[in-house]
């Protein structure tokens, strides 16, 4: 396997993925794949596959901690504080 692959959207938008993609991904009839538009491009993966990527997108961040920051210089800002 070269790691590109050629394939020709059929009818009704159907495309077949190619049998040794399908066999080095583990994939089989049935197996649900997210179709992800990006500024690149398309990208094809399985659901596990795109929980891993989030997970890492999302490794160190705060999230919680910025919420609650934002909240509290807008409630600074509501009550005529400086924040």
């Amino acid at each position: 396997m070269n790691g590109m692959h050629v394939v020709v959207m059929g009818e009704r938008g159907r495309i077949v993925v190619p049998a040794d993609v399908r066999k080095l991904a583990g994939l089989r009839e049935g197996t649900t794949l997210v179709l992800l538009p990006t500024a690149e491009g398309m990208v094809l993966m399985t659901r596990e596959q795109l929980r891993t990527r989030v997970v890492e997108d999302l490794a160190g961040l705060d999230l919680v901690g910025e919420l609650l920051a934002d909240r509290r210089k807008s409630a600074a800002r509501e009550d005529g504080e400086r924040p």
